[in-house]
């Protein structure tokens, strides 16, 4: 029993590290405002180091790293899934009000 124990502890140095890296990404999030950065980069930066600590948070923290394939995807999949929607249902949607100004342009015209 003291064996299964001493089996779910995991070394601090992991937990150290972890923070280390997300004081590191937060300072670069607070960098690309500090620069000034604009547009398409700001936006770019700000979310690329918001997943990359969330996946630090997530797998570490939250334990997910040592965690069993099948639940890693029974937790991970339906949020991902979700986007992909989300990402079709943009596309559609730009299409669609494209489509609509393309049209009431020619009325408007013609």
């Amino acid at each position: 029993m003291e064996q299964a124990a001493s089996d779910q502890q995991h070394p601090i140095g992991i937990y150290l590290k972890i923070w280390g890296l997300l004081f590191v990404f937060s300072t670069l999030s607070y960098l690309v405002d500090y620069f000034q950065f604009q547009g398409l980069l700001r936006w770019s930066l700000i979310i690329v180091f918001m997943l990359i600590k969330a996946g630090l948070i997530v797998s570490v923290f939250m334990h997910m790293m040592w965690e069993r394939l099948s639940l890693i995807l029974a937790i991970l999949m339906p949020p991902l899934c979700l986007l992909v929607l989300v990402g079709i249902m943009q596309i559609e949607a730009d299409y669609t009000f494209l489509t609509r100004l393309d049209f009431f342009a020619q009325t408007a015209g013609g």
